[in-house]
């Protein structure tokens, strides 16, 4: 199978319209947002309190792990998308391997849960 340079013109017509949707929305909200400035607004504030303390608090280290966990099987789920769509061409051989895929996957999540790495505590 060859690609020819015209196969990638949907391609670079999406990236335009997105480019040209974001820029457009982005001038027009410039354009029609209120532009009142003061010595208050200006300021620098969080949730409209006066900051207190240290703002270097340690994070549990479960928060870290709940969100690397989260990145790590949402990364694996993407893999998903290009089995299914050719999965007709793929045949009982790539059914094998993403079946195979998806019990290293579950062993994985089982591995989780058995450690409780997924609970707040």
């Amino acid at each position: 199978m060859q690609i020819s340079q015209l196969d990638f013109i949907p391609v670079l017509m999406q990236i335009a319209l997105a480019a040209g949707f974001v820029s457009l929305t982005i001038w027009v909200s410039s354009k029609l947002g209120p532009k009142k400035h003061s010595k208050v607004k200006d300021s620098n504030w969080e949730c409209g309190l006066e900051s207190l303390g240290n703002a270097r608090i340690p994070f549990n280290v479960k928060y870290f792990l709940v969100a690397i966990l989260f990145v790590l099987f949402d990364v694996e789920v993407i893999f998903l998308y290009p089995w299914a769509v050719n999965f007709q061409e793929l045949g009982w051989e790539g059914l094998g391997k993403m079946g195979v895929f998806l019990f290293i996957l579950l062993i994985g999540l089982l591995y989780e849960f058995k450690k409780k790495g997924l609970e707040w505590d």
